[in-house]
């Protein structure tokens, strides 16, 4: 019987696809509907915003603290999912905490290169224009990365974890899972 991981990742279980619609729109309108591009970039901080602070004082799940880990324990939980070993987390597990560290950085990077060109002094500015794509590329990457790894571990834990991203609901743990 699934149980309900009360915000385990999120404020709501409606954040990660708002964040996910912030970024598609944030891509999206930097060709078509331009003017919402910049509401968009501020939106998508928003949601980072949020959710920073739910990861400070939100419950058990939802913490940092549950969840990032160091480089060397993520280095170790990658060897276990390369060697097929790597036990399921009810949370994060250790390559998904980092890369929810990566994906705030990234959006919020993007945010200020994206604030600096409505500025005076970088209007513009070639350079940050191009540090403001290349962020961009890279966040393509990182969700990439990102949805690769959910599949991944879906089917190695054979449980739907986009469905438990867009819900809260997670099987409940066993024996050996890390909860």
């Amino acid at each position: 019987m699934p149980s309900l991981v009360a915000a385990s990742t999120v404020t709501a279980p409606s954040a990660p696809p708002a964040f996910a619609i912030a970024v598609g729109l944030g891509w999206a309108t930097t060709e078509w509907i331009v003017d919402w591009h910049q509401p968009v970039g501020y939106a998508a901080l928003a949601i980072v915003g949020v959710r920073i602070v739910w990861g400070l004082v939100g419950p058990r799940h939802a913490r940092f603290a549950s969840f990032v880990r160091g480089p060397r324990a993520t280095a170790r939980y990658a060897r276990q999912v390369v060697g097929g070993r790597a036990p399921r987390h009810v949370g994060h597990n250790p390559l998904g905490g980092a890369m929810v560290i990566a994906l705030f950085l990234c959006v919020a990077a993007l945010a200020l290169t994206g604030w600096l060109y409505t500025t005076d002094r970088f209007s513009g500015d070639e350079v940050v224009e191009i540090v403001h794509e290349t962020l961009a590329w890279t966040l393509v990457a990182l969700a990439a990365l990102h949805v690769g790894g959910v599949v991944f571990a879906s089917r190695h834990q054979r449980e739907n974890l986009i469905a438990a991203m867009f819900d809260g609901r997670k099987r409940a743990p066993r024996d050996d899972d890390i909860a």
